[in-house]
């Protein structure tokens, strides 16, 4: 029987909330440090060191992303959503001179099958048992993760992106794109990559196809319903819509969200004519919306997945946040006017929203 001496040395506890990076973002970590419990962080670090130990992967962490890696797989299994998918990937632009490809879980990897940098994506351990990678991508070390990667390659050199960081709120476009110039020898400077720091989603030809048989109207705002967390759904967009029509009578009005937003989608839709109102909630993939909203004058919606992948496709957002201030969900390139509330997008009125509609959606051909 073989025993192993475990020596874990809890200093390296302060990574779970210490930025891998010197440069300076927004986040959350003094509120982290000051209402977490930070037992749970603890053992939660502790059973990571552990994995990390027992699996003798410590030795093949390294620190920097070299020329000579040239195949490189990266492990994102670490991302709750779509939105947080396509954040914390957000960087893989920089690696535009490597051959990269990804294991996710099956609700991401469909953002990605027809992505410019990923050359192939995966989500069953089996189809990389035989394949040889140059470096892993780790998005954390998580067990899950690192599991991942000691079945895959379990003699390959690693880098981990949050590495052991797990606690406070940080601005996740901005940790992604930091992280990776970090790796790769800071190849850009602060403003260089403040200017760069956005979401990317590849839209394939078949998918502008589906979207251009809709035969959508030239011109059009879209408004994405719906949402996974009720302090960010808001309810009522139909007061909103009413004074938007109002304003512009001809304008038409693209809705857009997934299953949850069916209900308030037929609600909304009986209210007006159909010419003025399209529903395309639920009825298109994630990759299609997108193409959908790419193609609107503007967008409106609140935090989420689509607000990210308007970001993505540089459509303009007027967007209500709650919680989550404008400083951790959005970065310079982004076109955007911002209501917030500290707890609740519901708390901000239907009249401040349609001031900031008519100082933010000029369109060419409508009065407002």
């Amino acid at each position: 029987m073989t025993i192993f001496a475990i020596n874990i040395n809890m200093s390296g506890f302060n990574k779970t909330f210490t930025l891998p990076f010197e440069s300076e973002i927004p986040s959350y970590t003094e509120e982290f440090l000051r209402n977490a419990s930070l037992l749970k962080f603890k053992l939660k670090y502790f059973r990571r060191k552990i994995y990390l130990t027992y699996k003798r992967q410590e030795p093949l962490e390294i620190h920097n992303i070299l020329p000579k890696h040239q195949r490189i797989l990266w492990i994102n299994l670490s991302a709750p959503s779509l939105g947080d998918s396509l954040m914390d990937l957000s960087s893989r632009i920089l690696l535009q001179n490597k051959q990269v490809e990804l294991y996710t879980n099956d609700k991401n990897a469909s953002l990605y099958h027809n992505d410019k940098i990923f050359s192939a994506v995966f989500t069953k351990k089996e189809e990389l048992l035989n394949c040889k990678y140059d470096l892993i991508i780790v998005d954390s070390f998580s067990t899950r993760s690192m599991n991942v990667k000691y079945q895959i390659a379990p003699r390959t050199n690693y880098v981990g992106m949050f590495g052991f960081f797990n606690g406070p709120e940080v601005n996740r476009v901005l940790f992604s794109f930091n992280r990776m110039n970090q790796l790769l020898g800071q190849i850009h400077n602060e403003t260089e990559l403040n200017d760069i720091a956005k979401c990317t989603i590849t839209i394939s030809k078949s998918d502008k196809s589906i979207i251009d048989d809709l035969d959508l109207p030239s011109l059009y705002l879209a408004i994405s319903l719906g949402g996974e967390w009720q302090h960010r759904t808001y309810q009522n967009w139909q007061n909103i819509i009413t004074r938007i029509v109002e304003l512009s009578i001809d304008i038409a009005i693209v809705l857009v969200g997934s299953k949850n937003a069916e209900v308030k989608a037929r609600e909304i839709t009986k209210m007006y004519s159909s010419d003025n109102i399209i529903n395309c909630v639920n009825k298109y993939s994630f990759n299609q919306t997108a193409e959908i909203i790419n193609r609107a004058k503007v967008f409106l919606c609140c935090d989420g997945g689509l607000m990210h992948s308007a970001n993505a496709v540089n459509t303009p957002i007027i967007v209500m946040l709650a919680r989550l201030s404008a400083k951790m969900q959005l970065t310079s390139p982004i076109s955007a006017e911002v209501l917030f509330d500290k707890k609740d997008v519901n708390n901000i009125m239907a009249e401040d929203f349609i001031i900031s509609y008519k100082k933010f959606a000029k369109f060419d051909s409508i009065d407002t």
